[in-house]
């Protein structure tokens, strides 16, 4: 599609694209230059046609409305909009146009996104032999690392960094040959390895395991580890299978809402997409737009890369002291109020300082990725709730906070120890009530219980936010689906066969009924109304939950919603209620992941119907793989999922899912949250959730150029939604670096954080999972112990690491709390 000044007749003034190749079907289609211009060209001026103005002027009027509220557009682009309106600048406003519309009005998609197309093979067998290979080994390792803690996640970057030298390898070694297997044609080396081939391998990393291990296995977890059931492997798998895969036939609704749209940006696709540019794209850097740096982006990925690997090698095993670097503590190990307030793996950590990456990614991944918006409203709910709000709370012995570790994810009795749910189940595993009156009400850190009150206001925050600053767009989507050109890769996509719906309604159908199989035909006390309720939560908050992580590269979670729902409509069986949560949270989540792999084929320019494959037979295959590594790990790990397991393969994931399992299904939110009981003021969340959106709306609407507009009250609330197991050290020590790259940064040296950001990102990230899979693998697997020294024996025996941090303990044969329950 032309550019519009082209296309009315205009010179366009703004060269700065005219050096890079144009797209496909994208060639300037208007002919000889109209009268108009040919005078312009011979006296230097532009002849101004109304027609041409009143276009122009109504074009800017759309995408300034389409982009008021949106934190990601440049206010400096918004306030050119409307001077250019204002004073009837023809020439500025279709410059204008053509820069919003014939490349990203981003910066972050400008930098790390080529708007043209490359003609060059994407299905082809090396891709999928590649794709399947690293599909199987990542998904088998982060079902393993998803055991410890701190967990560690493999991410789809080391998949992307690993393939590429098989997949140049491949094309050196195998020779160009067409081969039949059965009707199947396919050549053995088409040519040079291209980034679409690439892209499918990671494609099928991001789906599998490029979020860490399927949520499923945790409900197996604690099955198996913490309730002592096992169902079998015929019901692992189909739990594991449908809810990976039931939202992917949500996905294909969600299109038109959450991948297309330009404004619709997926941050962590733009790390990958950067890294595709480094690793088949040598060329060096122009110094004049990087502030002096002419080192190719290839080789600079490689020197991060080497250093981030290196590097961990201290924190993770010869002096461990880095990852947590909690001074106070290490000073004063006893002393249990300043191992409250600085320790780094129980405590609020009021210094936050790391040494390790894995402490700063290892929950929320990259803090080089989320534009600064999200980081600083992110901080602003940590600040608030985990340090002011978690203070004044604690130390008022609200909540009985003086008998309670500060910030952890087990649950306690009234003698201050694990509360012990043997006593309260019955041989059927549903509540027995009166063995429950005669033992414990149940009580929580006082992080663990803030951070169910900011789950309410979080699922209210975002429904109410995205009816206000989304809603008039959202209605505009469902009424028409593809005419919108606004989006210059959405166009360029165009002449590819879109995979029909139908396909992803066939999936969805398939995945409903095994999913009934799964709940129905095993005892798990799921009714069959339930699991219904639960899809159809997925499906309403599919979009507005998408639509914040699309800007903000922060995904809100349903996991707290599902759990309050299911504990009062199916009080008293905790196996339902992890299944009722599942199915009700991971049906969006998987949804959201397919959609963000989608994004990135509409970037990259991948035919749809071949990133559907690719993505459906991988997670079928991985589902497979990561039930067999669970088992085998259940097996042969000694301790497995202790709390003291000595390479700490303590199941952090699954020891929060029982613990969710004990406070919603099998005593119930009507015996924690409702009226009268302890934790019942937390339920006033909701309104506040509900509010807050509305006060924010007001005052953009009212100051519309102040900071206003970059609230975020979804973010808030719910942006420091993994603490805990998380501890406000993990984000507090992101949001520090997030602020250095992604503000200072960005803002002082735009031109070299153009070029380097989503590169530094991927070096440091790949560098350490290299690093920890080796470490793991000769190490840990032949029990070789950590040098023995002060930097790995003095910090593990402060009260902030042995979670012993606790102001009062009781006497035997006393209790603290409330003597009815």
């Amino acid at each position: 599609m032309s550019s519009l000044a082209r296309r009315l007749g205009f010179h366009r003034a703004n060269a700065d694209q005219r050096n890079q190749q144009p797209s496909n079907g994208s060639q300037d289609g208007s002919g000889s230059p109209s009268n108009s211009m040919e005078k312009a060209m011979a006296t230097g001026k532009e002849e101004i046609n109304p027609e041409v103005e009143l276009e122009a002027q109504r074009k800017l009027k759309e995408l300034e409305r389409k982009h008021r509220w949106d934190p990601n557009l440049p206010s400096d682009t918004l306030a050119d909009i409307e001077e250019a309106t204002a004073t009837d600048d023809l020439q500025a406003e279709l410059n204008l146009v053509d820069a919003m519309t014939e490349n990203s009005p981003y910066p972050e998609v400008r930098a790390a996104v080529r708007n043209y197309d490359e003609e060059v093979p994407a299905n082809t067998i090396r891709a999928w032999v590649i794709g399947m290979i690293i599909t199987t080994i990542g998904s088998g390792l982060n079902m393993l690392f998803s055991m410890r803690a701190p967990s560690i996640v493999i991410t789809s970057l080391v998949a992307q960094l690993v393939s590429y030298p098989l997949g140049y390898g491949w094309s050196k070694v195998f020779p160009n040959r067409q081969m039949r297997l059965g009707s199947l044609k396919f050549n053995l080396n088409p040519g040079p390895f291209n980034m679409k081939e690439h892209v499918i391998i990671v494609v099928m990393a991001n789906c599998t395991f490029g979020g860490g291990a399927a949520y499923a296995t945790d409900i197996l977890l604690a099955q198996r580890a913490f309730y002592g059931q096992n169902f079998g492997w015929g019901y692992e798998f189909l739990l594991v299978l449908t809810t990976q895969m039931i939202g992917y036939g949500i996905a294909g609704l969600l299109r038109r809402f959450l991948v297309r749209p330009a404004a619709m940006i997926w941050p962590q696709d733009l790390v990958n997409t950067s890294l595709f540019y480094a690793l088949h794209d040598h060329s060096k850097t122009d110094p004049t737009k990087t502030h002096g740096w002419s080192i190719s982006r290839y080789r600079y990925f490689f020197y991060v890369f080497l250093g981030s690997f290196v590097w961990y090698w201290f924190p993770g095993y010869i002096a461990q002291f880095l990852s947590v670097f909690a001074i106070v503590t290490f000073i004063r190990p006893n002393n249990v109020v300043l191992n409250q307030l600085f320790g780094g793996w129980t405590g609020l950590s009021l210094i936050p300082i790391t040494f390790d990456w894995t402490q700063v990614t290892g929950y929320i991944f990259s803090p080089l990725v989320p534009p600064f918006f999200a980081i600083a409203n992110t901080l602003i709910g940590v600040i608030v709730f985990f340090w002011i709000t978690c203070l004044g709370l604690h130390y008022s012995n609200h909540w009985y906070g003086n008998y309670l570790p500060m910030s952890d994810s087990d649950s306690y009795d009234n003698t201050g120890m694990v509360y012990n749910v043997s006593r309260i189940l019955t041989p059927e595993y549903t509540l027995d009530l009166s063995a429950y009156q005669a033992y414990s009400p149940l009580f929580l850190s006082t992080t663990f219980s803030l951070t169910y009150g900011l789950s309410f206001a979080a699922i209210a925050a975002v429904v109410v936010h995205t009816c206000l600053f989304h809603g008039p767009e959202i209605y505009k989507r469902m009424k028409s689906s593809r005419t919108d050109d606004e989006d210059i890769h959405t166009r360029m996509m165009a002449k590819y066969r879109d995979a029909p719906d139908w396909w992803y309604m066939s999936l969805l159908l398939v995945m409903i009924a095994l999913s009934f199989v799964t709940a129905l035909v095993w005892d798990t006390h799921l009714s069959w109304w339930a699991l219904i309720i639960g899809w159809l939560i997925s499906l309403v908050w599919s979009v507005p939950i998408g639509m914040i992580q699309a800007i903000t590269n922060i995904q809100l979670g349903l996991n707290v919603f599902t759990e309050f729902l299911i504990g009062y409509m199916q009080p008293g069986r905790p196996l339902a209620m992890m299944m009722f949560k599942t199915y009700g949270y991971i049906t969006m989540s998987q949804a959201l992941a397919f959609v963000q792999d989608l994004k990135l084929g509409h970037y990259m320019k991948v035919p749809p119907r071949t990133m559907f494959a690719a993505q459906t037979i991988a997670t079928v295959w991985s589902s497979l793989v990561q039930v067999a590594v669970l088992n085998w790990a259940l097996g042969t790990i000694s301790d497995v999922c202790a709390q003291e397991q000595p390479n700490h393969y303590s199941c952090p994931g699954g020891r929060v899912f029982f613990n969710a399992s004990v406070i919603w299904g099998l005593i119930g939110p009507q015996r924690i949250f409702s009226p009268g009981n302890i934790y019942s003021g937390l339920l006033w969340f909701w309104l506040v959730g509900a509010l807050l959106p509305v006060v924010i709306y007001v005052g953009a609407r009212m100051f519309p150029k102040s900071s206003i507009r970059y609230l975020s009250a979804p973010i808030i609330f719910g942006g420091s939604g993994a603490l805990p197991p998380a501890t406000p050290l993990n984000y507090l020590s992101w949001g520090a670096i997030g602020y250095v790259f992604n503000k200072y940064i960005k803002n002082k040296y735009r031109g070299w954080w153009m070029r380097f950001n989503y590169i530094t990102s991927a070096g440091l990230d790949t560098g350490l999972a290299i690093s920890t899979i080796l470490i793991f693998l000769t190490l840990q697997l032949t029990n070789t112990a950590a040098p023995s020294w002060w930097g790995n024996n003095g910090p593990a025996n402060t009260l902030d690491y042995l979670d012993g941090a606790i102001q009062k303990t009781v006497a035997p044969g006393e209790i603290f709390g409330p003597p009815t329950w």
